[in-house]
């Protein structure tokens, strides 16, 4: 079955505008947390060039990337795969996991999810880019020095009612779990609707990058 969130539907635009500034022509992507599939789909016909794995918690919206990405047409878009980022050993899983990743790429979690989930993703993909590969975030944070929209004041509010465990996240705590795994922010993009795309590289003298053991 088809899902959708209105949420993808409104920022794919941006996003993929952002990704074809910043990232090379073609790539392996592996895409964390895809949801309903509509970012997968879309950024697959966007990125051409691109290989893009998409993954999820569980897979009870592997339908609905299925049929994003068959309704697009896209043929660059692999079969979708099961990753729990607080998972220790990310799943190696026939050719998957075999290879590094060109770019890493996260949407909107880090709010809904345990902050635990900010270091397994960041440990995850220090593992699993490529040399100079890109750990790419996007969604809303909280900046010090910096207002924040009214807008996302009531969202973190309407997050944290609902799970104590949730909430938009600060954005040096971010940064500071980043270095922690070895990956450094290169970029801090504004998007529309006062969120932020993040990029952070893992450089060049961080040594090869491949399945952890």
């Amino acid at each position: 079955m088809m899902q959708h969130s209105p949420a993808s539907e409104r920022n794919r635009q941006p996003i993929l505008e952002a990704l074809q500034h910043v990232l090379p022509a073609k790539g392996l992507a592996l895409e964390v947390a895809s949801g309903t599939g509509q970012h997968a789909a879309f950024f697959a016909q966007g990125l051409p060039g691109w290989i893009w794995q998409p993954s999820d918690a569980t897979p009870g919206g592997f339908a609905s990337i299925r049929t994003w990405c068959a309704q697009a047409g896209v043929a660059n878009v692999r079969a979708p795969v099961v990753l729990d980022v607080l998972s220790p050993r990310w799943p190696d899983d026939g050719d998957v996991f075999d290879q590094p990743f060109d770019a890493v790429f996260c949407a909107n979690m880090l709010h809904i999810a345990p902050w635990a989930t900010c270091s397994g993703l960041m440990r995850g993909a220090a593992r699993h880019l490529a040399v100079d590969g890109s750990l790419l975030t996007y969604g809303p944070y909280l900046e010090q020095g910096a207002p924040t929209a009214p807008g996302n004041l009531e969202f973190d509010r309407s997050l944290r009612t609902r799970n104590p465990a949730w909430g938009i996240r600060a954005l040096e705590d971010v940064v500071r779990e980043a270095r922690a795994a070895g990956l450094q922010l290169h970029a801090r993009i504004p998007m529309p609707a006062n969120n932020l795309l993040l990029v952070f590289k893992r450089p060049a003298n961080a040594g090869s990058a491949g399945p952890q053991t």
